[in-house]
């Protein structure tokens, strides 16, 4: 016999979620959510995740989410597991993923009297989330119509603005009264608003009056029309498109490997290769150096595409337009000239001298944590999608081509924290198997992303450990530290290895340290086992920060 939460607010809550579709719950073990635990558990079509760590679990759960494209629930105790959600709270503020944390709390009149595990709760994500929404326990007059009212609302506007929603709920005890049966709840009336656009005309004049046209396209999700439409603005080379590997997209014409390009500008250079119109298109870019150059550059006009965010990154912001990507191109083909620009073949002439230049290096590099990414990148089957973690991982990646592999990285806070978590979740909702790329710091930060019963048999990591935070050695500026200073306070410099914690979360470990082991390993990495993988490539002693100088010193070469 099924058991639920006799608390009203509880049963309104679940009735809600199923009438727009959320049903995937990621809860973390405690006493005063323990009614949401045991409502969710029971009631038929909700899929119910036990994650332990809340700061994990909630980038299980954006994972999840990112996967999904829809809302995920995440639901703790009250207290400092709340604040344990708030890394993944603020990356999915910046990243528009759309979480949906339902906070167990005390009763209100509980707070700042020494309660036991009581925080002041309310707003606590008020900076980061996109709705902040407190419920009123049962026993307050009008709870149950307002109680309704509040949770719609913060449910519709998760949906509307893809992001991070927050719903207090304080509870009072007793926790445990059960029931057998469930009142019947009225079906409801969604009043999801969605934008109508047109686009101005001045936009249109301004494209074809504009002679050197480029598109800057940062962290988003792969989309088959945004593609579709850019490849028919770069088809007759009228314009410029840069991306990234986090941009997923997928054309020759496009220029994926911005740093390979512009990592050597001098002033002259910004002069000769700026845009008059920049268009950006999605969120975060990974490469420090086209902010740079764009920054420097200052272009004429420069519009910005988001339905969220407008920033102002290049200090040149000029046109506000919020509406998807999607929408605003479908309007904007119908009326511009797509005339062949020399602008394009600029750059292509820039992109086929140093991507010569990038395969010659290739010919010479020894083992270390380049080598390792070049022969990832050309080994990881095409149905993999790709996760990598921040700091090395990503800006490595951002030199080499995975072809067309779905990319993801969490770049909206761009922190280390989570990546291991974010991943497995997404694997656990996705069909196609995932790849975790990351670095030792990285991962051992995260090591109860691991902590995990979900993640299915084909999930694969592959950890570079060269045995210390080594983006501050190739970074500008650690070096000036003293040596000792800049191992143990900054690149914090260890000997340890995944060898013993892959046994212990249940997972298959390869340890390779040369070229001919990596080589002969990365055959069977990616073949069906019964358990998820870890490849640890063991790169420390390699010099790899060297390396890497020494692969920008050679492509500034004539």
């Amino acid at each position: 016999m099924k058991k639920y939460s006799s608390k009203r607010s509880i049963q309104i809550l679940a009735h809600l979620l199923q009438q727009y579709g959320i049903e995937d719950v990621v809860i973390s073990p405690g006493s005063r959510n323990a009614p949401l635990a045991i409502h969710f558990s029971e009631v038929d079509g909700f899929n119910c995740f036990s994650i332990v760590d809340e700061r994990s679990a909630a980038f299980v759960a954006m994972g999840m989410a990112k996967s999904e494209k829809k809302p995920v629930a995440i639901t703790c105790t009250s207290g400092s597991a709340v604040v344990n959600y708030y890394p993944a709270v603020t990356e999915a503020f910046y990243q528009n993923i759309p979480l949906l944390v339902l906070t167990a709390d005390r009763p209100t009149d509980f707070v700042d009297i020494f309660d036991g595990q009581t925080i002041r709760q309310k707003d606590v994500f008020h900076q980061h989330s996109y709705g902040d929404f407190q419920l009123l326990e049962d026993s307050k007059e009008g709870a149950e119509d307002i109680n309704f009212d509040t949770i719609k609302k913060a449910i519709e506007l998760c949906f509307e603005k893809q992001g991070p929603v927050h719903i207090n709920i304080p509870l009072e005890e007793p926790l445990y009264e059960l029931v057998s049966e469930l009142p019947p709840f009225p079906t409801v009336e969604k009043t999801i608003r969605h934008k109508e656009y047109e686009i101005p005309s001045n936009l249109v004049a301004e494209w074809n009056t504009s002679q050197r046209i480029m598109l800057l396209v940062g962290t988003r999700d792969y989309s088959p029309e945004l593609e579709n439409q850019l490849t028919q603005l770069v088809k007759n080379h009228s314009v410029v498109v840069l991306s990234e590997v986090n941009s997923n997209l997928y054309h020759e014409k496009f220029f994926r490997h911005i740093d390979r390009y512009i990592f050597n500008f001098t002033e002259e250079d910004y002069k000769t290769y700026a845009p008059d119109l920049l268009i950006t298109v999605g969120q975060n870019v990974v490469s420090k150096k086209v902010k740079q150059f764009l920054r420097n550059a200052r272009p004429k006009q420069h519009w910005h595409l988001d339905e969220v965010w407008q920033p102002d990154t290049y200090f040149s912001l000029t046109e506000k337009i919020e509406v998807k990507p999607e929408v605003f191109f479908s309007k904007l083909l119908k009326y511009i000239n797509l005339e062949p620009r020399p602008y394009f073949n600029l750059w292509d002439v820039l992109r086929d001298k140093k991507d010569a230049k990038h395969e010659q290096f290739l010919n010479t590099v020894e083992f270390s944590d380049f080598y390792f990414f070049n022969k990832a990148s050309q080994t990881i089957p095409e149905n993999y999608n790709i996760h990598f973690a921040n700091s090395s991982a990503i800006r490595y990646a951002q030199l080499f081509d995975f072809g067309k592999r779905r990319m993801y990285c969490n770049r909206g806070t761009s922190g280390i924290d989570g990546s291991t978590s974010t991943a497995m979740g997404f694997a656990i909702k996705n069909a196609n198997p995932t790849l975790l790329i990351t670095g030792d710091l990285s991962f051992f930060y995260d090591i109860n992303g691991l902590w995990n019963q979900y993640i299915p048999p084909f999930v694969r990591i592959m950890i570079f450990n060269n045995g210390e935070g080594n983006i501050f050695k190739i970074i500008p500026g650690p070096g000036n530290a003293n040596p000792n200073t800049l191992d143990e306070f900054i690149a914090t410099k260890h000997r340890k290895t995944a060898e013993y914690l892959a046994k212990h979360f249940g997972f298959s470990y390869i340890k390779v340290e040369d070229e001919l082991t990596l080589d002969r390993v990365l055959e069977n990495f990616f073949k069906p086992d019964v358990l998820p993988k870890i490849l640890e490539v063991n790169t420390s002693g390699k010099n790899s920060a060297d390396i890497q100088k020494a692969y920008f010193n050679f492509m500034k070469e004539s």
